[in-house]
């Protein structure tokens, strides 16, 4: 074993200078001043809370103000009303039990009727009932649904605005006594709001939603009525029930709606709930018919006979903080329903795009397959190969990953044809641990120690590669352990003159942990499935670190491996594309390696990977206008990882979010329907990846919850990287603790 100290005789080589037309180069601080001057960034769970809870406030917002919350499915059946007063239960339509009132009941005057309106406004039904009255020069008072004003202020703006009246009829027509009463103050005040958003008035008038006659008026509503009371509000019934909601038929609706005897009456009638076709024509009939019969019709508040000659207060002019409060309620919830509206779209969006993805790849994979049938075979690749391990404190595995490159079965052949052994160089870029004690008393042949100070793991791998003249160079990570055959299998592909890199199969070596399966199915679709298609679509992102082979020509075309983002592998792969190399994926390469043991150190990893993938994309950004292999891959690779490895995953969360959104307050059924459709096809695809690298598939079973909490977590590292690139701040290198765990898995 040769070794070599960086100052003695056959010191350390330098790495070679970056080529001149290396695109987007440039001179990078060292490790140790970015050490110095870059600082974890901050506030990135904080954005990714703020988001979260920005957006379940306006998923529910839009929920509460489309009425899908609280909206009864069961009418309450009158019961009991012994603790009933009986002026109330004999009384009139109003019931006033503010400042204590118990008492307090009034009826109509005689021979007059207000027509009263339920559950509007609505964009069809209520323009023809106001064309009706303004027809026959009356007005009415409408009960109207706090959600169905904020979706159409203007609506009851026209219908304060042409003299009719407004109460309140809740917010959700809710079953008021099946629900709390904190939540019946909500519903009153935030109807309240709206009218006072849409006309500039507030109102005392309430009707509860499916009230009926006083003589209904049990002991499970009287305390609401008096609570209402407390807050100022004047409870309204009917005396008389047109039962239009049943559409009886036009002449059945004008019969039931007649008052007997000449007394007068609070009508009730509907313009919104369902088609009040019926209703329009009713209204034409009975309002001249009644009138024939001396009948005045009016609103309410001004058809109340008080007896004590004592006015009722039911309108006033809103103040100006009540004023701005209506107005900011209207306008809060046309936001948060714009917004549901856009994320509605962009979800459909998002699931179109996920399943043409998943199509495309499985196209692509297919296409892979035929091809790689029908290639020719080769000459096998005998070319003379070096093997550069970049190591940073990797005694936990260092050794293992040492034994199984050394006891790899490929041999080269120099031109004279003379065996030429795989050459090992562990660069030890300044370990704490005794890394290059441990590979040094190993005593292998062909395997060298080159000791340097920290650097960072792009000037390791240059050391290394300039420690050797050999044409292939193999990258490995200190952690990695080799199959047998897998260097023999990574080289073939360079017996294409046209490959400049190729990019290996990497497996979970400790997959036994429930973390782990979910990393192994995300390793093995990746390999399996997207590096496929991205090998016919020529624009493979990355070689990954662990196992990756290069021309050493295309290295030096490329001026070597930079240290310009955090994902090396990445810019590297992505500047040999734009140099016009072929980047292949061989899955008979195989390499074991070890994961993140914890969610805090994969969500590290992930961030960096993440983060180091942006600011490659952002580096090779000029190859979009470039011409011949670097504008190919400039505007097809670039835009295919920027949409389905950023903006993409960007959006998945809304999948997610809307399932939730969707069982609680929409159709649970088509909704879970709609996520199983989108898991299934996933599935498929995950299936597929498996018997392609020839996996046992028992461990899919974790495929549904990957889906649920691993996926989740990859959105917030997603996001969190996001914000830091956004934010401009600058991210550290995280070294991950390794535990030596790592076992091959049967195949």
């Amino acid at each position: 074993m040769a070794f070599s100290e960086p100052n003695g005789p056959g010191g350390t080589p330098e790495p070679p200078p970056a080529a001149s037309r290396r695109r987007g180069r440039r001179r990078s601080p060292s490790p140790h001043q970015r050490e110095r001057g870059e600082r974890r960034p901050r506030g990135r769970v904080p954005v990714v809370i703020v988001l979260l809870v920005f957006l379940c406030a306006v998923l529910f917002l839009n929920a509460v103000a489309t009425a899908s919350v609280g909206a009864s499915s069961t009418v309450h059946e009158a019961g009991p009303a012994n603790e009933v007063p009986p002026q109330i239960t004999d009384g009139g339509p109003v019931i006033d039990t503010t400042q204590g009132r118990t008492t307090s009941s009034f009826r109509m005057k005689a021979k007059t009727i207000a027509l009263t309106f339920d559950d509007g406004p609505d964009p069809t039904w209520t323009p023809k009932i106001l064309d009706v009255l303004k027809k026959h020069d009356i007005h009415g008072t409408f009960f109207m649904v706090g959600a169905r004003i904020t979706e159409d202020p203007k609506m009851a703006r026209r219908v304060h605005a042409e003299g009719n009246e407004i109460g309140i009829h809740t917010f959700t027509h809710s079953d008021m006594s099946t629900i709390p009463a904190w939540e019946r103050r909500l519903q009153y005040s935030a109807t309240q709001m709206a009218v006072v958003g849409a006309t500039g008035d507030t109102t005392s008038l309430l009707r509860f939603p499916y009230s009926s006659t006083a003589n209904a008026i049990d002991d499970t509503y009287w305390p609401i009525i008096r609570e209402a009371g407390s807050l100022n509000y004047v409870t309204v019934v009917a005396d008389v029930d047109g039962e239009d909601w049943a559409r009886p038929g036009v002449r059945k609706i004008v019969e039931n709606a007649t008052p007997k005897d000449g007394v007068g009456a609070a009508v009730l009638m509907h313009d919104a709930g369902g088609n009040r076709a019926e209703t329009v024509a009713a209204l034409d009939l009975y309002i001249p018919k009644m009138k024939k019969l001396g009948y005045t019709f009016t609103t309410l508040s001004q058809g109340i006979d008080f007896g004590d000659d004592r006015t009722a207060t039911v309108h006033r002019t809103a103040t100006g903080s009540e004023l701005w409060r209506g107005r900011a309620v209207l306008y809060g919830i046309w936001l948060a329903h714009e917004f549901v509206i856009w994320c509605a779209y962009l979800l459909i969006i998002v699931g179109a795009l996920t399943l043409a993805r998943l199509a495309l790849m499985l196209v692509l994979t297919g296409r892979h397959l035929y091809k790689k049938r029908r290639r020719r075979p080769s000459e096998p690749v005998t070319v003379p190969v070096t093997v550069v391990v970049p190591a940073y404190n990797e005694s936990a595995g260092i050794v293992a990953a040492v034994r199984s490159l050394a006891a790899c079965d490929y041999v080269g052949r120099a031109p004279d044809g003379s065996p030429v052994p795989v050459e090992v160089i562990v660069v030890d870029d300044g370990s704490t641990d005794g890394t290059a004690d441990l590979v040094a008393a190993l005593g292998l042949d062909h395997v060298r120690v080159i000791r340097v100070a920290n650097g960072g793991k792009a000037r390791a791998l240059n050391i290394g590669t300039a420690a050797s003249d050999r044409p292939l160079v193999i990258m490995v990570d200190g952690d990695t352990l080799f199959e047998p055959g897998s260097i023999t299998a990574l080289l073939q592909p360079f017996a294409d003159p046209a490959v400049g890199a190729v990019a290996g199969n990497v497996k979970v070596g400790n997959r036994g942990s429930l973390l782990g399966r979910w990393q192994h199915i995300e390793y093995v679709t990746g390999f399996a499935v997207d590096r496929r298609a991205h090998e016919i679509m020529r624009c493979m992102p990355t070689v990954p670190g662990a196992i990756g082979a290069f021309r050493r020509e295309a290295l030096d075309r490329v001026g070597g491996v930079s240290d310009d983002t955090l994902a090396e592998d990445t810019d590297l792969t992505m500047a040999l594309s734009r140099e016009g190399w072929r980047v292949v994926y061989q899955d008979t390469a195989r390499a074991w390696t070890e994961t993140p043991a914890t969610i805090g150190q994969l969500a590290t990893q992930r961030y960096r990977w993440t983060y180091g993938t942006m600011q490659a994309m952002w580096k090779h950004r000029g190859a979009f206008l470039d011409r011949g292999p670097s504008g190919r891959f400039g505007r097809v690779g670039l835009p295919f990882l920027a949409l389905f490895g950023v903006v993409l995953p960007l959006l998945a969360p809304l999948i997610d979010v809307f399932l939730i959104y969707g069982l609680i307050y929409y159709d649970a059924a088509l909704t879970a329907a709609g996520w199983l459709g989108m898991l299934v096809a996933q599935l498929i695809i995950a299936a597929v990846a498996f018997r392609l690298d020839r996996e046992p598939l028992r461990p899919l079973w974790a495929f549904p919850l990957q889906q649920i909490v691993y996926r989740q977590l990859m959105y917030v590292v997603l996001i969190q990287s996001v914000a830091t690139a956004l934010t401009g701040a600058r991210l550290r290198w995280q070294k991950l603790r390794r535990t030596g765990e790592i076992t091959t898995a049967p195949r």
